[in-house]
């Protein structure tokens, strides 16, 4: 089970998703409050389980 972690600095907070591992396999933007980093993360968990992945049109 992955796990999020919160980061806050003088530009905002933001969230990084890490594998079991430690390995890094998602970082958010910068959010301005805790509130809105938590509301991004609770979007990640209710949008992402079931994401199709494609390629990028190059």
């Amino acid at each position: 089970m992955g796990k999020f972690v919160i980061t806050s600095n003088e530009k905002g907070t933001h969230f990084v998703l890490k594998a079991d591992n430690g390995e890094i396999i998602a970082t958010s933007q910068m959010y301005r409050s805790m509130e809105a980093c938590k509301k991004g993360i609770e979007s990640v968990k209710r949008n992402a389980p079931d994401a199709e992945v494609v390629m990028a049109e190059q």
